[in-house]
């Protein structure tokens, strides 16, 4: 079967990013509406919301994903004034530091509700759709490197975005029957206005020169991988986490020097 351009559009396709006011979310939001999809953001902020859905051209539900009747709602909105739902984007999600000893349960079910519990609701709900409607689908989930190595300081964050790589094998076995593929990515440090926030004196140099190309990553740089595997281009990938990290995950610690390459931060 050969290969066309027309094989990466999705024109008139429904997809939903979840989180998708700011950061990576919106650069997804914003590929996906360039290749041709119908996009609703589902985002908690309504200022944000409501300020990128005009921005973009998108349709805007003010939703917390971490709540399974907000969730249904959002869905039944998308579906009534969009169509059936052909794309999932799970991005929403939310990290602070706690180290291990400190970690309170409160904090810990924080975390796992902010980064893997609405991952289930959203996959669930949106898959069920898609079997009654006998339609094939594309979901796709933002985890992180944080998944795949060890995290001081971000141990319930890590283990909430491990579980959304193991959570992505199994829900491709289990849908893969019904033409459902399920997909994640995993950034490293990619700047965002959010990033940017925090760093008021510049991002540190030394952050670059840990990734092995060389550079931070770009959010359009994750919205093309996403456009990818939502689109017919990937239409034999399923249950894979792609690493859009510069090469920092294949490199497992090794870093770029003057005079070579050493191992560690030493």
């Amino acid at each position: 079967m050969a290969i066309a351009p027309s094989d990466i559009l999705l024109t008139d396709r429904v997809a939903v990013v979840t989180g998708g006011g700011t950061g990576i979310g919106r650069g997804i939001a914003a590929g996906l509406t360039q290749f041709g999809a119908k996009v609703a953001i589902w985002e908690r902020d309504a200022d944000t919301c409501a300020a990128i859905a005009v921005e973009l051209g998108v349709l805007g539900i003010v939703t917390d994903v971490r709540d399974a009747q907000q969730v249904d709602a959002a869905l039944k909105r998308t579906r009534d004034e969009l169509g059936p739902v052909d794309i999932l984007v799970n991005n929403a999600g939310g990290v602070f530091a706690s180290p291990l000893l400190d970690t309170t349960e409160n904090g810990w079910d924080a975390l796992y509700r902010a980064n893997l519990r609405h991952v289930l609701l959203c996959t669930q709900r949106v898959a069920r759709q898609l079997v009654v409607d006998g339609r094939p689908g594309s979901v796709i989930s933002l985890t992180s490197i944080e998944g795949v190595r060890a995290a001081p300081g971000y141990a319930a964050y890590s283990a909430a975005k491990a579980g959304v790589i193991n959570y992505t094998r199994t829900a491709a076995f289990e849908l893969a029957t019904h033409n459902i593929r399920v997909n994640a990515i995993a950034p490293d440090i990619t700047i965002t206005e959010g990033l940017l926030a925090l760093s008021p004196d510049g991002i540190r140099q030394e952050l670059s020169q840990a990734v092995p190309l060389g550079r931070l990553g770009d959010v359009d740089e994750i919205a093309s991988v996403a456009v990818f595997l939502a689109s017919d281009m990937a239409r034999n990938i399923t249950g894979q986490t792609l690493h859009v990290d510069g090469g920092t995950h294949a490199a497992s610690g090794w870093y770029h020097t003057d005079d070579g390459a050493r191992f560690g931060p030493g």
